[in-house]
Formats: C-alpha cells, structure tokens, sequence
C-alpha cells in the first residue's frame, strides 16, 4: 500500500520494461524507436518503472502531467526530501537544478515574468534576415563540401545554425562557439535517466569549464556593455539586487548559461531530423517544393515524429491519479514525448511521416515549462528546409543518421553523410 491505495493492478512487468529501455538505447532503438514506443503504450498509459515511479507513455496523461498545476519538476526541496539525497550531489546536477527546467513556483515565475517573451513575433522578424543570413553562409559551406562528393550535415550545418544563432542573440563571440559546442556535448550527460559514474565524471570537468566560461563572459560584459540581450539581462537583474551583486551574478550566470546550452542539442537534434525525412524520399522533397506554404507542417511533424528530447520528469505536488493508476505524493513520472506523439488515439497511423497530418505532438512541453526557444527553432527549422529545397533539389543522404546511444534522453545526432 501507498499513501494513496493499492497499486497493484498497475504494469510491474519488470524485465519487459528493462528489455524495453536497453533496446531504446541500443543503435537499433535510436534508428527506429516506434517499436518501442507501442510495447511502452501496450504495458498502458502509466507504466511502473524499474526504479520506482512511472513511465507516462499515453498522450492524454502526458499532456495532464505537463500542463497540470499539481506536477512539479523535481527542484532542491524535492531532493532534500528523497531518502538517497546523496543521489543529486553531482556538480552537473546541481548546476542544472538552479536553471528554469528545475524551479517551481514562485522562484520560477520571477524568473520568468523577468524574461518575458523572449522570441515574441516582433523579436522573430528581427532575427530572420539574420537567421537567413546565417542558413545561406552554412549551405555555402555544405556546397563546397559537397564538390568532393559527399559532406557532413552534422559538421557542416545542423550544429553549426543554432549555436550561431543564440550566439549572436547573446553577442557570444564567435570564436568562442566551437568550445561552447563542445562543453555541451559533455555537460549534458549529466540529465540522461540514469547516468553512470563515468559519465557524470565527463559532466562534472564540463560544468567546471562552462562556469569559468560564463562567469567570465558576464563578468567582462558588465565592463564593456553592447547592444545584445545578455547586456539586457545584467542591467535589469543588477537593477532587481542592487545591494547583492553576488545574487544578480548568479541569476545572470544561471539564464545564460541554460539558454545557451538548452539552445544547442535539441535545435540540432529538430535540424538534421527535418533534413533527413525531407531528403529520404525524393517524392517527398518534390511535393514539399511545389507545396512550400506546408513547411511549416513539415517542421510539426518532424517535431512528432522524432521528438529531439525523449523523456521529461515531474513529481506529483500531492496524492493524485492519473490514468487511473494511484500516485503518492513526491512520485516521480516519467512523460515519454515519442510514445505520446505516436498515441494512435491521438494520432492515427502514427508510424506514416505525413506532412499534411495536422496532428498534435508534446515535444515543447507544456504549462509554465513550455520551451522558451520554441518559436525561435521553428523559424531555424522553416529558413533552413526553405533554403534546402531551393539551393539542393538532388540532395540525398548516403546512409542513415547515426546517433550518440549513451543517450536516451537529450538525444544528438553524431553525422548525417549527405551528396547530390
């Protein structure tokens, strides 16, 4: 028994939910997660984890987990009150929980209010002659790669766009993207479902260099302002703390740093993924080019099909039910994006890439947590497929995308090897 009742009529099927995770972790899982997603759904809607608390697999229940008020991410006070607290220790844990994806009410909606809408529809047409600027100058690039006959998309643009985009919204300079990618890369490992002690050592010496980093970044910036949005942030929280210069610090240091890096991985991530289902099928490519007023549709359901993130966590504020499964108060639940957006109920034949499908995807999140740079990725996404099928109507991938697989939660994409 729990605090709420029984719970035994809920999936316990142990080994079927490990057999499950280790095979969406394996080359074949990153490739093709469908069949995953479908055995998760048919163990039902709210799935025992091996570990305790639940994998949320039905679109309905994820949408209530994300969007209700009675679901809290899982912040300092939560940790405290977990019997293993020793658990959250890591630096790179740490590190994260203070950013916006780990604070609740009412630290959360400060922060928030503070920022506003950062990418609201007058700030998005002031970055696309910028951001189509930087897609022209990309594929440039992939053009001349592609004259020796074959080219990374990876290496050569879908890295490269998001990074150059944030990095000019923020005045990063530009000399500095490369390290940025790369302590990224490394620091993320640290917010996979269950990180070995290898990988959170990889994250700790990341978040050491991504500290040193920003500190001095802001610190630098507050001696030679610029017309940019992080000079925007320091004159506003030194303004809110005018007395405590170390508390503006850290709240500057906090929001720039997790803009940055959330920024990076899963833009990429929605970049190569829209390239690789447009380029795939030529018949596919064509359609789209004669049809280019549904890119847009194309950029959704890329967004469905392959969420660039895999799994989120909240925790139930109080004793709750979801999907009829009984859930104590602290229970941590697991919200599966992938087997949500290929709920049939939701979704039919949800296995078809259908760009005209005008079906619903959860990959942004939902509530006070919905993804601050989602506008800003859609437009990424749209300049880039829009300049693609114009510039490289022959593109095609040799082979597959292929994948980071100590991944299952923030996925990245290694190399998409393209030609003509």
């Amino acid at each position: 028994m729990t605090a709420v009742g029984d719970i035994r009529g809920t999936t316990t099927d142990r080994r079927a939910v490990i057999a499950l995770l280790r095979r969406l972790r394996s080359g074949e899982g990153h490739a093709n997660p469908l069949p995953v997603w479908e055995k998760m759904r048919a163990l039902g809607d709210v799935v025992r984890a091996p570990w305790g608390g639940y994998f949320v697999t039905g679109f309905e229940a994820c949408s209530q987990v994300l969007r209700g008020r009675n679901w809290l991410v899982p912040d300092f006070a939560w940790q405290e009150r977990q019997p293993d607290p020793e658990r959250w220790q890591a630096p790179a844990t740490q590190e994260m929980t203070r950013t916006l994806i780990r604070l609740n009410a009412p630290t959360h909606t400060c922060q928030r209010r503070a920022l506003g809408n950062p990418f609201d529809r007058g700030t998005l047409e002031a970055l696309r002659p910028g951001i189509a600027a930087l897609v022209s100058e990309l594929l440039d690039d992939l053009a001349e790669e592609l004259r020796d006959g074959e080219a990374d998309f990876v290496r050569t643009v879908g890295e490269r766009l998001p990074v150059r985009t944030v990095g000019r919204w923020l005045g990063l300079p530009p000399e500095d993207y490369a390290h940025i990618l790369d302590f990224t890369h490394r620091q993320v490992y640290a917010q996979e479902l269950l990180p070995t002690k290898s990988e959170l050592a990889v994250s700790a010496q990341a978040t050491l260099e991504m500290r040193a980093y920003f500190t001095e970044l802001i610190r630098h910036r507050r001696a030679h302002p610029g017309n940019d949005v992080l000079t925007g942030w320091i004159h506003y929280w030194d303004a809110q703390y005018p007395d405590d210069r170390a508390a503006a610090d850290q709240v500057i240091y906090d929001l720039t740093m997790f803009i940055t890096i959330a920024s990076l991985e899963t833009s990429a991530v929605l970049l190569t993924n829209a390239v690789w289902f447009l380029t795939q099928d030529p018949s596919r490519a064509a359609w789209l080019r004669a049809h280019p007023q549904h890119i847009d549709d194309a950029v959704e359901e890329t967004l469905r099909y392959d969420p660039p993130v895999w799994l989120n966590s909240r925790v139930a504020a109080e004793d709750t039910v979801l999907a009829g499964t009984p859930v104590a108060k602290d229970t941590t639940v697991h919200v599966l994006y992938g087997a949500a957006a290929h709920d049939p109920r939701r979704n039919p034949d949800p296995e078809v890439f259908d760009i005209r499908r005008g079906g619903g995807h959860l990959t942004f999140g939902g509530g006070a947590h919905y993804c601050l740079g989602a506008a800003l990725a859609r437009l990424e996404a749209r300049e880039l497929l829009g300049q693609v099928l114009e510039r490289f109507p022959t593109l095609r991938p040799t082979a597959p995308p292929t994948y980071d697989t100590s991944r299952v939660v923030f996925r990245r994409i290694t190399s998409l090897k393209v030609t003509t």
